[in-house]
């Protein structure tokens, strides 16, 4: 397990949601976060029936959970995004480790879910990372994991590519991803990467939407075993 406490910010949705009932099942300490803390609560219900009464989640609005957590994980559409992103930013800690796993498609402002729209600041992340102190430490993952891969039980076949600026910290969130059974994280490099990896994203739901699947995701080879290890 890691040592921190993790609050899933959109952790109502389907990515967040995900997420949180695979970290409860390894052991993680969870915090649900929502606009509406009823929901975020009840979700957390959801996810102690699953794992068993001893699975440590709780839920909150957003704001109290991420005063109370030492990861955040943002799973949330990109038309909130900056709304969200503002409102949090006072109850955020130095040292606080942000995981951004938002893509900025096109779909939010009424274009394709194939396309992603082009940002000043290059990536999602590198927005985020901009918006908050330079003490808060801005990661980017979980991309291009399927959300409905996520709810079930079974192992994921697909790779996390992590991007960040802290060699550290990059390892932290490849240890995390890695409590997901069947995944393998990569160190994608630097967080200004993230804009490519948004766009494989994009790429796998072309896939999804041509073949009528769900769960496609990637799988990076040839590389030596050392890179593939969390």
């Amino acid at each position: 397990m890691t040592a921190r406490s993790i609050a899933m910010i959109g952790g109502t949705g389907a990515e967040g949601f995900g997420l949180a009932l695979r970290w409860a099942r390894a052991g993680e300490t969870i915090i649900i976060g929502s606009r509406d803390a009823t929901r975020a609560r009840e979700a957390a219900v959801k996810i102690r029936q699953d794992v068993g009464a001893g699975a440590k989640v709780t839920g909150e609005e957003n704001g109290a959970a991420c005063a109370a957590a030492d990861l955040v994980v943002l799973t949330i559409p990109f038309e909130i995004h900056a709304a969200i992103l503002k409102q949090l930013r006072p109850a955020l800690r130095p040292g606080t480790i942000v995981v951004d796993t938002t893509v900025p498609l096109a779909a939010s402002v009424g274009g394709r879910a194939t396309r992603t729209l082009g940002l000043w600041e290059g990536s999602v992340a590198q927005q985020t990372a901009e918006s908050l102190p330079k003490e808060i430490l801005v990661v980017s993952a979980f991309h291009n994991i399927s959300s409905e891969l996520l709810k079930g039980d079974q192992a994921i076949d697909c790779d996390v590519i992590v991007c960040g600026d802290h060699a550290e910290v990059n390892l932290e969130v490849r240890r995390l991803a890695a409590r997901i059974p069947g995944v393998r994280a990569i160190d994608g490099g630097r967080l200004e990467n993230t804009r490519i990896v948004e766009q494989i994203a994009a790429l796998l739901i072309g896939f999804n939407i041509r073949n009528k699947g769900h769960h496609s995701g990637i799988r990076i080879t040839g590389l030596p075993d050392a890179a593939y290890r969390s």
